[in-house]
């Protein structure tokens, strides 16, 4: 189970350090006030994963669709490598985080439980970094290992090599398996060069829009930041008002800040930011998920007509 309280401490003086919960976040963060740069690296990673989920089933809704249709050579030459360019990368990195909530916990005080504390826990970031480069990692602190697990290092060199081919692999599997294939074709033209240059743009496309893809769902962790400091602000400035005085009329400003404060919720935090994060996650799936499988390559759209009905009827009659 995922207990992303136990990565880092909070300041409190009666916290419990450890795992009190078998899944979720410590309440007792709420009341920290170091929770802001917990919650900031907790909310990125769950962007990420999210977001590697996300264009995962849009690489498996291509597999689908090329299934549907018979075209073995879109699965042969372009879902195989992507799945695996994606999941090597990006996939891996959403792997070492998992690793990293569940191997390492908060406390380390006696010596035995140092190497799995939290100041021994490496970053996800630098890690990946070094295996993209090829680079060994360094010790967070003295006495710490340099990764997380054993033999993390030829592991993350195999799925970078794995990687690298996969680039090749898109870019030149499906032009020659369609140029055989039109050779058994003899009066069919195939153009070998514009198939080869439309899958180098391809190539390059996907090679590069799976970091910057994968970059843009931290959105998701930017409106859930906005969301949360918007709602700190509007009860402790607005509501908590009420709450705090003691006198007769305590009650009357109470009311009136209720409803201040259910107001500003609703114009702001349901209305403002509803639609922000509407937007955000429309851009998401547009561009994103559906550039993993749509292509706009379908039958072109042609409205509800009688005059169109009637001409076809009449042309099919001669």
């Amino acid at each position: 189970m995922i207990d992303p309280s136990s990565n880092v401490p909070n300041d409190t003086e009666k916290g419990y350090y450890g795992t009190p919960y078998p899944f979720g976040i410590d309440p007792i963060w709420q009341v920290s006030s170091n929770k802001i740069i917990f919650l900031n690296s907790f909310k990125m990673k769950i962007a990420i994963i999210l977001g590697v989920i996300h264009m995962l089933f849009g690489i498996f809704v291509s597999f689908m669709n090329s299934k549907y249709f018979g075209k073995t050579i879109n699965i042969v030459g372009e879902f195989i490598p992507q799945v695996l360019f994606l999941c090597c990368m990006f996939g891996y990195m959403s792997m070492l985080m998992l690793h990293k909530w569940t191997a390492f916990t908060a406390g380390g005080v006696t010596p035995g439980d140092f190497l799995t504390s939290e100041q021994c826990a490496p970053s996800v970031l630098i890690s990946f970094i070094n295996m993209v480069l090829f680079k060994t990692n360094d010790e967070p602190n003295p006495g710490c290992g340099e990764y997380m697990y054993f033999g993390q290092k030829h592991i993350q060199r195999l799925l970078m090599v794995i990687a690298l081919a996969c680039v090749p692999w898109m870019l030149l599997a499906k032009p020659f398996m369609l140029k055989k294939e039109a050779a058994s074709k003899p009066n069919e033209f195939f153009d070998f060069g514009e198939v080869m240059m439309l899958q180098g743009i391809h190539t390059i496309e996907y090679a590069l829009g799976t970091v910057s893809h994968t970059a843009s769902y931290l959105r998701l962790w930017a409106l859930s930041l906005a969301h949360a400091q918007l709602s700190e602000v509007l009860w402790s400035m607005v509501l908590q008002i009420g709450l705090k005085v003691t006198h007769w009329y305590g009650g009357i400003m109470l009311w009136a800040m209720f409803a201040a404060w259910a107001g500003l919720t609703v114009a702001i935090l349901c209305l403002m930011e509803g639609l922000s994060a509407f937007l955000h996650t429309l851009r998401l799936h547009w561009v994103e998920f559906q550039s993993k499988f749509y292509g706009g390559q379908g039958y072109l759209f042609t409205p509800f007509s009688f005059e169109t009905i009637l001409e076809l009827a009449e042309n099919s009659i001669e």
